[in-house]
């Protein structure tokens, strides 16, 4: 499944994971990306998109 968020374009990006020592690990923050149905020019289909743009309502779910 895709990790992009179809509406918003939030994805996947890069940081560190600092321990208590400042010991630096790589690691990626990944945004909450659902498949949901919803409803796009009077057309139902599938899109994957973050929580986000769910619960602030940009898109109507059907």
């Amino acid at each position: 499944m895709s990790k992009v968020c179809e509406f918003c374009g939030k994805h996947p990006v890069a940081g560190h994971t600092i321990s208590h020592s400042h010991r630096v690990v790589n690691r990626t923050f990944k945004p909450n990306i659902q498949r949901v149905t919803v409803v796009i020019d009077g057309h139902k289909r599938k899109a994957n998109v973050c929580t986000r743009c769910l619960k602030s309502g940009k898109i109507a779910r059907s």
